[in-house]
């Protein structure tokens, strides 16, 4: 059998159980069909997978320079883990891109950095600092700096002349999500419209742009987050400890945990507390909230997603709070 998991060894070829019965019905014709059709039945998260890697291979196949947002997090961890799976045992064709906020957790930046030196991968980092150093980004009143990535990305793909993008959105996460489908066409300025997004029929992607423009691409769009933690406990990916319940200072402020640090800091009548959270999601780490969990595996996060009735940017992440299309305002100023 093929191997399909790179970070694990092929053992043997012998065949048991419904292999057996499969093989079987293979030598002989007629026999074993219902084995067979049973056997060709994919699962959820087969599916999802065959489908993702699909869209990675074809994209890479149509564009000249793509290369893969990666922050460290969840989606972006999924997403380079199915590249791998997609080229194996070749190495991944492309670099992966990290818009360095310069507030990320450094448990993060940590996990980045091991990553790509384990990997062997190409790293192009565009640093949101250097365009506040120079002048040509200021900060905001509210701190956060989620939105002053877009300048650093745009002229990132353009340096690089990166053609494609691919990216860690999923649909479940926020409304402006579902309008882009898998694959979105950017302007020469890196903007969305919404009204030339491309039908996608069949499982039939279309990346064609002209000169100067390029497509976003997110082979995990039909993903729910709950769907990547089962993934991430099934195959055994490792992930960033902020993931994972552990003690922290921290204090309220908007119905979120805000961890102290050097860019989040109490106001008055702002108190902090000690108290066991975890992240559902990584970022800037003005605006990205924990939640109070005493999960500390994968299953223990699965079963906590399962009861949850929020996504984890609706429940984490203050920039996001804004507006009813603070999301979509964004994307189509060319943000991820």
């Amino acid at each position: 059998r093929q191997c399909t998991n790179p970070d694990r060894e092929c053992g043997g070829s012998a065949a048991t159980g419904a292999d057996s019965a499969l093989l079987e019905g293979a030598r002989t014709p007629g026999a074993g069909s219902a084995a067979y059709d049973r056997g060709r039945q994919l699962g959820l998260l087969d599916a999802l997978e065959a489908e993702s890697i699909l869209v990675i291979r074809e994209i890479a196949a149509e564009l000249e320079r793509p290369a893969l947002l990666f922050s460290g997090g969840k989606d972006s961890v999924v997403m380079l883990y199915l590249a791998r799976k997609a080229f194996w045992p070749a190495p991944i064709p492309f670099p992966v891109l990290h818009v360095d906020t310069g507030h990320n957790f450094p448990e993060v930046l940590t996990y980045r950095d091991e990553t790509v030196e384990r990997l062997g991968l190409r790293l192009v980092v565009a640093r949101v600092q250097d365009y506040v150093d120079d002048g040509r980004l200021r900060e905001r009143a509210d701190g956060t700096r989620n939105p002053l990535q877009t300048i650093p990305l745009l002229d990132a793909i353009a340096e690089h002349r990166f053609d494609g993008v691919f990216g860690g959105g999923r649909r479940d996460e926020e409304k402006a999500r579902a309008k882009e489908r898998i694959v979105s066409l950017r302007d020469a300025f890196g903007q969305w419209d919404p009204k030339n997004q491309r039908p996608e029929l069949w499982n039939l992607f279309n990346p064609r742009h002209r000169p100067g423009e390029h497509v976003r691409v997110f082979p995990i769009s039909n993903w729910t987050e709950l769907d990547i933690w089962r993934y991430i406990e099934r195959e055994g990916i490792p992930l960033a400890p902020l993931y994972y319940a552990h003690e922290r200072d921290v204090f309220r402020r908007d119905g979120m945990w805000l961890a102290v640090g050097p860019w989040s800091r109490p106001r008055d009548g702002e108190t902090v507390e000690r108290r066991l959270v975890r992240y559902r999601t990584v970022g800037d780490m003005s605006c990205t909230g924990a939640v109070e969990s005493r999960a500390t595996t994968n299953a223990d996060i699965v079963l906590e997603v399962a009861a949850s009735t929020l996504t984890e940017r609706g429940a984490t992440r203050a920039d996001d709070r804004l507006s009813e299309a603070a999301m979509e305002d964004r994307k189509k100023e060319g943000y991820f």
